[in-house]
């Protein structure tokens, strides 16, 4: 009885060490698909990034991050903080205020300093960034139909 006992336990050990074989054969298969999917999602960004990039530069003289300012100047209520443009173009802070310097250089945006909270900068579109907003936005949403269909 003893030796029907240790068979079936090590009949159990077996079927645990290939159940967890088949776990980590699994694991590894999960794995390699979200890395694959990450990599085809980068791959698309890049493709649409790259569009539209070259088409606005080509067409309006601007980037995609220019056009992406632009954009959430153009649709928030008069102005924005510098801020919020962060999560709208997906910049560093450093990067966004150099952006914004240079939109402001070419008469695009205005800043100015919130009267409450000193610390804080406010940016504005101006009409000539709206003029240039709604000339590229047509290029911005052509090449989105192209790339993204």
């Amino acid at each position: 009885m003893h030796a029907h006992l240790m068979s079936k336990h090590l009949m159990c050990l077996h079927l645990m060490s290939v159940h967890a074989k088949l776990v980590a054969v699994s694991d590894v298969a999960v794995e390699q698909g979200l890395v694959q999917e990450w990599h085809e999602l980068l791959a698309r960004y890049s493709a649409v990034f790259s569009a539209l990039e070259c088409r606005l530069q080509e067409r309006h003289g601007i980037g995609a991050n220019e056009f992406e300012a632009l954009e959430r100047l153009a649709t928030c209520d008069f102005k924005c903080r510098s801020a919020d443009l962060i999560s709208t173009i997906h910049l560093s802070q450093s990067a966004t205020s150099r952006l914004v310097a240079r939109l402001e250089k070419e008469g695009l945006v205005s800043r100015a300093l919130c009267e409450v909270d000193r610390r804080g900068i406010f940016v504005t579109i101006t009409d000539a960034g709206r003029e240039k907003y709604l000339a590229a936005k047509q290029t911005h949403r052509e090449v989105l139909r192209e790339t993204l269909r």
